[in-house]
Formats: structure tokens, sequence, C-alpha cells
């Protein structure tokens, strides 16, 4: 089989999800939203194209970092593969989802400012821990920056 892996870039739309799989893994997933913008020349005006939607799922060691980082409503950059799920939902419908098992996932510094405090040690907890809230998150401080690059909230 063919592993092809890509990039996305888009925002957080749901809080991470900490679980354990049936057998015994934990994981943390949450939805991505990817917009595409074409800017119009003739009217110097930018549109929206579709949105790509798809649930990002991290395992082993990147579960820690993205649980601290990761929050609805941040920019985010995951690269990994691309699966399509199809399942029946509990109306009978059948339905498609894509999942991106994540190989890694970062904040997109060109939407935001972090400060960095070095690298978590994975070490797989027995009950899934909840995910912190938005603005309590103690790897990233998110702004949305000013004209020098630094954020004036963020502190140095």
């Amino acid at each position: 089989m063919f592993e092809t892996y890509t990039t996305v870039i888009g925002t957080v739309i749901s809080d991470p999800r900490r679980r354990r799989t049936v057998a015994g893994e934990e994981v943390i997933s949450f939805r991505v939203a990817c917009n595409s913008r074409r800017h119009d020349k003739q009217n110097n005006v930018w549109s929206d194209g579709p949105t790509l939607y798809l649930t990002i799922s991290c395992w082993r060691r990147l579960i820690a970092g993205v649980g601290l980082a990761i929050a609805k409503g941040r920019p985010v950059i995951a690269h990994g593969q691309i699966k399509t799920n199809e399942y029946v939902a509990s109306d009978g419908t059948k339905r498609q989802d894509l999942e991106m098992s994540a190989a890694s996932v970062g904040l997109d510094l060109s939407r935001c400012v972090v400060t960095y405090r070095g690298t978590p040690v994975y070490e797989p907890s027995v009950q899934p821990a909840p995910v912190a809230e938005e603005n309590s998150s103690p790897a990233a401080v998110v702004g949305a920056g000013s004209a020098d690059g630094l954020d004036q909230g963020a502190a140095a």
C-alpha cells in the first residue's frame, strides 16, 4: 500500500477530545476547517472558496503536546496520512468523514505567536485527562500579533 502524506493548514473548530480505543490505545482528536481564499485582481477583493473539514487524530508522543497547545479557534498545521471513514449515522444515513492520522501537529506561526516551553514527556494516562480550557493552556500564548510580529499580550 502506498503511504501518501499530506499537510493541511486550518483552524481548530472543536475542542480536542482525549479517549481510549477499544484496544486500549490513547488518542486525542479534534476537527479542523481549511478555508481557501482567492484574490480577484480586477475587483481587488478576497473571496472564500470551499471549506475542507477533517478530523485530526493524534497518537503516542503527540498526545501530550496536542493536549496542551491545541484548542478550539487556534490556527494549526497538521501533517499525516488521510483516509476516508464510512459509517452509518444514528438516523440510518450513510456518511463519510475525512480523517488524518497525524505524524506532526503544530500551531501556525504565520497566524499566532507562541512561547516555547520544551518537549513534554509522553506518559500514557490511566484515565483520559480533561482537555484544558482555551485560555488556560500553559504551553502556548496565542494572539493576533502586531506589525512587528510580537503579540502585545504575550510574555517575552
